[in-house]
């Protein structure tokens, strides 16, 4: 006769749960989306950018959204229901019954468990090919020189010229760095005039470099071929358009970050952004569970009194704490040389730490 009873009593602290997160899920989205929405209103007009395709481009990047935002929803949602549970008495009567907190912990956890699997496979499915559709609509849309070929290659045409790039990274403010460039150079009647095939191209200080370039001209009857470290490049690609177009690292699969590692380390390039970008993917499971298991311990201790706008205020202070300590960690150990799984480790570790602490302390 009890077994049925501790399935009810799952279900009723899992749907209390649930539903705050998918309620807080819905508006952190909305709001997010929405920033975005008008942010791209003051580029309708450029090229045959509409209300519509900015409509259509913030749409296709929604499951990524949602993606970024699961972790935030969970502890808000955690916090507000089970807040709701401790106001109305339920978690009291719970205890009296004879479950202990960390049973009535598990029931949380087992119920978000099974929405942050579900959530993992949207973000290594629809929110990286929704990312790179809506790159790909960004730049049509904006420009006719500039396109997006799958698996992400970057196309554009510069004059006569025609620039393929394998990878491209926003280096900082006016800079831009293209990997595996090459540039195709026509002549007026269509004829292939030369071939510079470089392992990288920058734009700094308002003009672009090719490094390890290998440069070939074609004659009518023959082909000559000379190397060179390094090149000025005489092009007028717009490094802001090609910044706007890259796809970053935080929003790719595991499945294309570890194809990105290995190809760069094969060109011996540095791949650290795309290893810890990997790692923090791996992660991302661990930190949202660690994040809803540490909303717990306030239902039996801070959120017994007090309203909505104490929770709320809890939830998004824990929030903000643990998004800049894990930022702040990852950047450690770019600097240091700590290695990645550890740098996102020690995170939810002290958050896990830390709510245990106070569990313990308020039983």
């Amino acid at each position: 006769m009890r077994r049925p009873y501790v399935k009810r009593v799952d279900r009723l602290v899992a749907m209390a749960v649930l539903g705050a997160v998918l309620l807080t899920w819905a508006v952190l989205v909305s709001l997010d989306a929405f920033r975005v929405f008008v942010s791209e209103l003051d580029d309708i007009g450029e090229g045959q950018y509409t209300l519509v395709k900015a409509a259509v481009y913030v749409l296709m990047t929604v499951p990524r959204r949602v993606y970024e935002m699961f972790g935030y929803a969970a502890l808000i949602g955690s916090l507000l229901g089970l807040g709701g549970l401790a106001n109305s008495g339920e978690l009291t009567a719970l205890r009296a019954a004879g479950l202990s907190k960390l049973r009535i912990s598990a029931s949380v956890a087992l119920g978000l468990a099974v929405l942050t699997l579900a959530v993992v496979v949207l973000g290594e499915t629809l929110a990286p090919v929704g990312d790179r559709r809506a790159q790909a609509l960004l730049l049509s849309a904006k420009s006719s020189d500039v396109a997006l070929a799958k698996g992400g290659t970057l196309w554009a045409r510069d004059g006569e010229n025609v620039i393929g790039a394998r990878r491209a990274r926003a280096a900082g403010a006016g800079e831009v760095d293209l990997f595996g460039v090459r540039v195709f150079e026509f002549a007026a009647d269509g004829r292939l005039t030369a071939l510079s095939i470089a392992a990288e191209a920058r734009h700094a200080e308002g003009a672009w470099t090719l490094r390890e370039v290998r440069r070939t001209e074609f004659g009518e009857h023959s082909a000559t071929t000379h190397e060179e470290a390094s090149q000025h490049w005489q092009s007028s690609l717009d490094p802001g358009l090609l910044a706007g177009s890259i796809v970053r690292p935080q929003y790719m699969g595991l499945a294309e970050l570890g194809r990105n590692v290995r190809w760069l380390e094969r060109n011996q390039q540095d791949a650290g952004v795309f290893r810890r970008a990997w790692w923090e993917r791996v992660f991302y499971p661990l930190d949202v569970l660690v994040l809803a298991f540490s909303a717990v311990p306030f239902a039996f201790g801070a959120l017994r009194s007090g309203g909505l706008s104490k929770r709320l205020f809890i939830g998004i202070v824990g929030a903000l704490g643990f998004y800049f300590l894990q930022r702040a960690m990852v950047n450690f150990g770019a600097v240091y040389g700590v290695h990645p799984a550890i740098a996102n480790l020690i995170p939810p570790l002290l958050l896990a730490s830390g709510a245990w602490a106070y569990f313990r302390r308020h039983a």
